[in-house]
């Protein structure tokens, strides 16, 4: 199940793009934006790695018109866990975003794609890497203060299983990572 999502996503957001394309949907709302955020991931696995800590996001989008979106990000979720295990988790992001303009201020979007992340950890004093990837989706709402500049308000959440060789045996630790965030989106 693990592979069929990536895949499924993948081959939407490729659909997608593609009927978009090929429609010449391109509007005046479309073009480049660049914006970041900064709030609360909770961490939540089946282990020591439970914890809450700040986790920080820059990112960069199309908008091909004012309904649909491409977005790409990097995101440092900082250090979390405990005496016993702790680790430090970073990556980069891929996503289809979704708008739904309420009025002329303020807008509902939805996004889901890949995340590609590295784990560097530590399980009672011995320390490993982990490079791997998960699926992510999530749900916000955006308020036009200007035309260009908007700030917003998000929840994600990403599905990932952090494989700690060194210690487990290969076996996988399912950890969710639960993220709220305020952010601010320039668009050019």
């Amino acid at each position: 199940m693990k592979k069929i999502l990536p895949i499924l996503a993948s081959t939407m957001a490729l659909t997608t793009f593609s009927t978009i394309s090929n429609a010449a949907v391109l509007d005046d709302e479309s073009g480049i934006y660049v914006g970041g955020n900064y709030g609360y991931v909770k961490i939540d696995g089946q282990d020591d790695f439970d914890d809450d800590n700040d986790v920080m996001q820059g990112l960069i989008g199309f908008k091909l018109n004012r309904y649909i979106g491409i977005e790409g990000s990097y995101i440092d979720f900082g250090s979390y866990g405990g005496n016993v295990a702790s680790a430090e988790t970073d990556g980069y992001t891929a996503a289809l975003k979704l708008t739904a303009p309420i009025g002329d201020r303020v807008e509902l979007y939805a996004k889901g794609g890949q995340l590609w992340y590295t784990t560097d950890y530590d399980i009672l004093g011995v320390s490993g890497d982990e490079d791997d990837e998960a699926v992510f989706a999530g749900a916000g709402v955006g308020f036009k203060v200007t035309d260009n500049f908007l700030v917003n308000a998000e929840y994600t959440w990403y599905d990932v299983d952090l494989n700690a060789n060194d210690i487990n045996n290969g076996a996988d630790t399912n950890t969710d990572l639960k993220q709220a965030t305020i952010g601010a989106e320039y668009r050019f």
